[in-house]
């Protein structure tokens, strides 16, 4: 089978942004809670004039333009996210609309696609649908480009809001692509029916279970790599000697990122899963001075870990000390650190948090020096309601094409800091369209929502302004 995978990606995040230090002022509580606790110094957010079709338009004409691509070189356009602008009008197409006005009027007309929905693991899904699209040789040689936009938003004064942010990136996948070719027969999912965090019709904020929301993640994830690991071995594509773990063949680690820490945990849970039986957990538990805990429950529900807090309060003394451990530090500095750089500036990006962190990672990798030929990055991502998929890809010989000309600072641009009573009024909807505070430039925005006539409820119109 024809190696496929990522060839080129290109990310847009808007101007404007909150800085931490002013919103911890605003509500109350420490900046060290935002900054150490959580990871965030800086939330992106999206204009007046922007939403999520129009992030995704305007990475998406970064990455056609950066590589020279023509809408005939494109077989399928999909998009990612969980910030749908209508219950029946697929994203793709607002996308396509705002593409053929630099393009021309149905030169995107053969490029099919849909808008993919599971919370921030839909991503992830459409990439392997894509690949395997190209794969079974149904592209005609041509290309795929799967985006990822999202506007994370929820309720002012809610834990939630320390986590939200916007942006997209869109990923071209190919043939022998230049950057990163998955890995075959390996990518494993796991699902189940969960109210963890959901979004009802008319709400534009979701309704956030945190602690349970966290903790499913954390297994699910888990869960997916026990069977990603099953099918790695199996197939031969790992071969695990004594008292190896199987994240020891895995080079970098890119997870879902709902705030910066939530990565580090997300580390550290897999770890303890994976080396508990192995000959270095007696060094780890006499580095850290304790015994793990076990909940009383054997079952191990969710329900049962969350009401025993006996045991609770103990894990997260246990999982705090392992995070201090050398053991973990080493893989946490040598493996993950460098995706969740971008995550620190920018925010949460819900279906585009993860991609974004694996940008974050080819970067700032890179800049330090390291080779990344031939190494594994190692995918975890969940979404809410619940799904986690587990899959991997190897950086090619040709990385350094793409790679070299990374700059986030860059690709963002200047930006501008909003004060707190701005950043309220724009988060409450109460500037419209031509009321942006970032000046738009070579870039698709928002110019009317509505019409004069119930026909036109909803209507939105785009242009590109150069």
């Amino acid at each position: 089978m024809p190696a496929v995978g990522i060839d080129d990606l290109a990310i847009y995040v808007p101007k404007l942004y909150i800085d931490y230090k002013d919103f911890a002022e605003a509500r109350g509580i420490d900046p060290q809670k935002l900054e150490y606790g959580i990871g965030i110094k800086k939330m992106a957010l999206a204009d007046a004039n922007q939403d999520s079709a129009c992030m995704a338009a305007n990475a998406c004409l970064k990455l056609m333009q950066r590589n020279r691509l023509h809408p005939q070189d494109i077989g399928r356009m999909y998009v990612a996210t969980e910030s749908a602008l209508d219950e029946s009008k697929a994203m793709n197409s607002f996308v396509v609309g705002m593409l053929e006005q630099i393009y021309g009027e149905g030169s995107f007309e053969h490029a099919g696609g849909i808008e993919c929905k599971f919370a921030c693991v839909s991503g992830s899904y459409a990439l392997y649908d894509n690949a395997n699209w190209i794969r079974a040789e149904e592209n005609s040689g041509k290309a795929a480009i799967v985006i990822v936009s999202d506007i994370a938003k929820y309720d002012i004064g809610s834990s939630g809001e320390y986590t939200q942010g916007a942006g997209a990136v869109a990923m071209l996948i190919t043939k022998n692509p230049r950057l990163m070719a998955f890995d075959q027969k390996v990518a494993s999912t796991i699902i189940k029916n969960e109210y963890d965090f959901y979004r009802p019709f008319g709400k534009e904020t979701p309704l956030v279970n945190g602690t349970y929301s966290n903790l499913l993640y954390l297994i699910q994830v888990r869960k997916a790599f026990d069977s990603y690991k099953e099918r790695a071995i199996k197939s031969g594509l790992i071969k695990l000697q004594d008292g190896e773990s199987i994240t020891d063949h895995i080079d970098f680690f890119s997870v879902h990122l709902p705030y910066r820490k939530m990565g580090e945990k997300a580390l550290a849970y897999l770890l303890r899963h994976e080396w508990r039986h192995l000959p270095r957990w007696k060094n780890v538990i006499k580095e850290i001075g304790m015994a793990e805990p076990h909940p009383k429950d054997q079952r191990g529900t969710i329900e049962s870990i969350l009401a025993d807090t006996e045991f609770m309060k103990a894990d997260e003394k246990f999982r705090r000390a392992f995070m201090q451990t050398s053991y973990f530090n080493e893989v946490f500095e040598k493996k993950m650190a460098s995706s969740l750089e971008a995550s620190a500036i920018i925010g949460n990006l819900y279906t585009a948090s993860m991609y974004m962190g694996l940008r974050s990672l080819l970067e700032f990798e890179y800049k330090k020096g390291t080779d990344l030929e031939d190494k594994r990055v190692g995918f975890g991502s969940y979404g809410s309601g619940s799904s986690a998929m587990v899959f991997s890809g190897i950086i090619q010989p040709d990385y350094k094409e793409i790679v070299k000309r990374m700059d986030l600072e860059q690709d963002i641009g200047e930006r501008v800091k909003l004060p707190i009573e701005v950043y309220e009024r724009l988060h409450r909807n109460e500037k419209t369209c031509s009321e942006f505070l970032a000046r738009p430039h070579k870039e698709f925005v928002l110019v009317k929502v509505g019409g004069l006539t119930a026909d036109k409820a909803g209507f939105r119109e785009y242009v590109y302004v150069k």
